[in-house]
């Protein structure tokens, strides 16, 4: 059943794909005498169909729960406008694509060099032939892995503070909605596609999958932090991240200033903040945001100035750090500061 629901779904978007190329596409490259790249950018049309129809899906579905039933009410959302923005530039998918295939040449020589010294590939769609080899079992593994790793990744962004400059850039949203989940500083996004595109192909994942997983992962997270009042239940919400979780993560003091720096770091499943113990299951409606923001610190209206305003903080940080001492050795403590 949900394999011929996926089966006709890829069809539709493969028929989007074809049209889009024909009448649009196509005609363009002609134009500008680009033509000898019809193929790459009949390819790269894929992810740009899924990541319309997702952002189209979430609209569509989130938008009329924020205004019915909504965590937070505001006078206005205008602080919410720039997430829009963030979001049509990551839900295309060419940017995650893009890294992807621009890592496959070097995996793909990585596992020739493995091979002939003898050390089997990493492919974990082989782990149990005629089981994991079927397409929905092996994407369920693909899922489980690479959120293990996001998990990880998530922790490490709040725990070294180089790095939590870049990602404060999503947590100084104080108006969570379902536009915020792509507010992130571009280099983190470099960083962490570079991070998954690396395991994703160790692990054997093809690049039509890659574009599934992350249209899969943007959904499930544009859930998560949708202004509105989704019950997902004692049981469900040990299963999946659900919003209220989530917003605690968010809140002020809790979700960056907390135990191991923070809480409640899943991206898709909260069973990794229950294996490492770093679970809040208080749904205590908390504001959300930065301390040093709600503070007075300025951490950007804007797209560009929240880019610039996150580099001159890891100024600050390296210069606080060093700037007084800079004859001296620089300590493991002093990197985990920064």
């Amino acid at each position: 059943m949900l394999h011929s629901i996926l089966a006709s779904l890829d069809g539709l978007i493969s028929a989007l794909q074809t049209w889009a190329f024909i009448h649009v596409l196509e005609p363009l490259l002609f134009k500008f005498g680009w033509m000898e790249y019809d193929e790459d950018s009949y390819d790269a049309l894929y992810p740009v169909i899924v990541g319309a129809l997702t952002v189209g899906a979430m609209y569509l579905f989130l938008r009329p729960l924020e205004a019915l039933r909504p965590v937070e009410r505001w006078e206005n959302r205008k602080a919410v406008r720039v997430d829009v923005l963030y979001t049509w530039l990551v839900k295309l998918g060419v940017f995650n694509l893009l890294v992807f295939v621009g890592f496959q040449p070097l995996f793909d020589g990585l596992q020739g060099w493995l091979r002939l010294h003898g050390i089997a590939n990493i492919n974990l769609d082989t782990l149990w032939p005629g089981v994991t080899s079927r397409p929905l079992v092996a994407f369920a593994i693909y899922v489980v892995v690479l959120d293990f790793a996001g998990y990880w990744y998530h922790r490490w962004q709040h725990r070294f503070g180089i790095w939590w400059e870049l990602h404060a850039v999503h947590h100084s949203q104080r108006q969570l909605s379902l536009w915020s989940d792509d507010r992130n500083h571009l280099l983190d996004d470099v960083l962490q596609a570079c991070f998954l595109a690396s395991i994703a192909l160790a692990i054997g994942v093809a690049p039509a999958q890659f574009v599934v997983l992350s249209a899969v992962t943007n959904v499930l997270q544009g859930v998560q932090h949708t202004n509105a009042r989704l019950g997902f239940g004692r049981v469900l919400e040990r299963l999946f991240v659900s919003p209220a979780f989530h917003r605690r993560h968010h809140a002020v003091g809790y979700g960056h200033e907390g135990t191991a720096y923070g809480c409640n770091f899943g991206v898709l499943f909260p069973w990794w903040d229950m294996l490492f113990k770093t679970a809040s299951w208080s749904r205590t409606v908390e504001p959300t945001g930065v301390r040093q923001e709600i503070e007075g610190e300025s951490y950007g209206n804007g797209f560009f100035s929240q880019h610039w305003l996150a580099f001159v903080r890891i100024a600050r940080r390296i210069e606080r750090r060093f700037g007084a001492r800079r004859p001296a050795a620089a300590t493991a403590d002093d990197v985990a500061a920064l």
